[in-house]
């Protein structure tokens, strides 16, 4: 960071982000320390003196304590190989037209407030919106601490049922949506793209961006024809800088394939089906008749969905990590 250059580099803010979460953690083991010497000489004092006052002193600094390491305990949970890498969700709508493209949003307005609250940075990098409203699909990159080992538990398809806003009649009805999140790997080695492998089509974006994004044909979408996965970008201000993004971005996306495709084989060879992705439902949203949010992986539930989709999800990570810690 004290280099020259520093902030013309292309990773200045990735880079930055990490030093400010890297020293927030020092800190916090400083200042536990320090806790931890202030404690023990309130128990000798206490020890000593036999005054009662200092008792209540040192039951309310290990109640201090405790409540610190009960906070810290949850990164405990981030044991993945790529838990903290920054991350890349993709979200699309499912059939249903208007009603699930709406949903589409709810659940980006969702993840974007989750960030707000985490202090994490999120961009995003491409969108299609539908006609009448909502998104047909749009992908987020994230950058914050653990933010992989945090949102992997979103993965999956996501169940809508309320009152539709659209009906004129009020029925009730359901929607659904798919949530695809990977780790941002910046260097994959393990994967080689050919150039005679990809085919580059570049196009006028219509989403967001600065000046000139729009007025020139910057954005582009680059295809894998062996496994026929696309990637868009459209956020940046040129076309190489679209291309270095959407890049990196397909090299993720083909690791985790690869990775899948190994656990696939794996699972295959112990003779047990997999269920197709899209079909593997992972939490339903319920806003009437009642009201209840479940995660149907961990059995976790809650009767208030308006914090859930205001970007309260830490209960529900949370409850994941621990389900999968135990070896699930």
């Amino acid at each position: 960071m004290a280099a020259p250059d520093f902030w013309r580099t292309q990773n200045a803010a990735a880079i930055s982000r990490q030093f400010q979460d890297l020293t927030a953690e020092i800190s916090f083991w400083e200042n536990l320390r320090t806790d931890l010497d202030s404690a023990y000489f309130l128990a000798k004092e206490a020890e000593k003196q036999k005054d009662e006052s200092i008792k209540e002193d040192l039951e309310k600094k290990v109640s201090e304590i405790e409540s610190k390491l009960k906070e810290q305990e949850f990164f405990i949970l981030f044991s993945g190989k790529y838990d903290n890498r920054n991350v890349v969700i993709s979200i699309h709508s499912g059939a249903g037209g208007v009603e699930a493209q709406d949903w589409a949003e709810m659940l980006l307005r969702m993840y974007l407030r989750f960030c707000q609250k985490k202090n994490w940075d999120a961009r995003i990098i491409d969108e299609s919106r539908g006609q009448e409203a909502g998104i047909k699909s749009v992908t987020v990159e994230i950058i914050g601490r653990y933010a992989y080992g945090h949102l992997k538990s979103e993965a999956g398809v996501h169940r809508l049922v309320r009152i539709s806003p659209f009906d004129a009649e009020k029925m009730r009805h359901t929607s659904f949506a798919l949530v695809e999140v990977m780790p941002v790997l910046e260097e994959v080695r393990e994967i080689e793209v050919k150039e005679e492998d990809l085919k580059i089509d570049t196009f006028r974006s219509s989403g967001h961006g600065g000046q000139s994004v729009n007025t020139t044909d910057s954005a582009v979408r680059i295809t894998h024809l062996p496994t026929k996965i696309s990637v868009s970008c459209q956020n940046e201000r040129s076309q190489a800088q679209n291309r270095q993004t959407a890049m990196k971005i397909l090299k993720s996306k083909l690791f985790l394939a690869k990775l899948q495709e190994q656990e696939k084989l794996k699972t295959e060879l112990r003779g047990v089906v997999l269920s197709p992705e899209w079909g593997s439902q992972i939490r339903s949203y319920v806003l009437q008749p009642y009201k209840l949010v479940k995660d149907h992986r961990t059995e976790f539930e809650s009767t208030e969905p308006e914090e859930i989709l205001a970007g309260n999800l830490d209960n529900f990570i949370k409850e994941y990590l621990e389900y999968k810690a135990r070896g699930n």
